[in-house]
């Protein structure tokens, strides 16, 4: 039986603590955090704490905090024996002041409210040692089957990759939700659409998924949809889209 406290009370630290109350050989001790409010839904299930200098011991200490928030949360743990290991992608190792340090980064998207499923979920593991790497890879088996030994220079790049096909796809869904807006229409309309790109791309590479105005070079309905475009800060993301696909796509034109 694996021990571990949850460090942080926010949308990961609620999604884990959900996740690892249903694993098998998994025993959540505790979760700290400044929020009185947010610590309150995980008082049913185990010990709750605003005061970082009680955290109890454990065997993994999940720090599910701000980036700039994990160096400091970290201090308070700098004595203690079992792993302590942050949730982040962009962040190093070397951030973590402790001695058995690692990182425990689940690679998906977390909102409030909306339950995820962790079986599928790539879980990016590291650590210092091979021991601390062990308990990690454990961890992470009990509520996915996705499990990977990943360090921090590819684990940055991976969460930059994230940053592309997530944060920046889904502000381009908003920029297409205002458009629909404008003229009275659902955007349920586009949500097919959406659904078959996402399908698409588990099939066929990205590239060669990749169809439009800007692939085909037709100059002349790229013209007609840029007098659509009112607003100047989608008119210049649609020409740099449109040049950065035409480049990608050059020799096939």
């Amino acid at each position: 039986m694996l021990s571990i406290s949850i460090l942080g009370t926010g949308n990961l630290a609620k999604h884990l603590f959900d996740a690892f109350l249903k694993a098998k050989g998994i025993n959540v001790v505790q979760v700290v955090g400044r929020n009185k409010e947010a610590l309150a839904q995980f008082s049913e299930h185990c010990t709750i704490s605003q005061d970082f200098t009680t955290i109890a011991d454990t065997d993994v200490y999940l720090m599910a905090v701000k980036d700039d928030a994990i160096a400091e949360v970290s201090k308070y743990l700098s004595h203690k024996k079992g792993v302590v290991a942050h949730t982040s992608g962009a962040i190093g190792l070397e951030a973590i002041q402790a001695v058995n340090k690692g990182v425990f980064y689940p690679l998906q998207t977390f909102t409030k409210g909306k339950p995820v499923s962790f079986q599928y979920i790539p879980i990016c593991i590291e650590a210092q040692s091979k021991q601390s790497l062990e308990i990690l890879i454990t961890l992470g088996h009990s509520i996915s089957e996705n499990v990977h030994h990943i360090d921090s220079e590819q684990r940055k790049k991976l969460h930059l990759a994230a940053v592309f096909v997530n944060n920046f796809t889904n502000y381009l869904y908003d920029v297409g939700e205002s458009l629909c807006l404008d003229e009275g229409l659902s955007f349920d309309l586009l949500k097919p659409l959406i659904l078959e790109t996402a399908e698409k791309v588990q099939r066929l590479s990205p590239k060669e998924a990749q169809t439009g105005p800007a692939r085909r070079n037709d100059s002349e309905s790229m013209e007609a949809h840029l007098e659509l475009l009112n607003n100047e800060e989608h008119r210049t993301l649609y020409k740099l889209l449109s040049q950065a696909i035409k480049k990608r796509h050059e020799e096939e034109l």
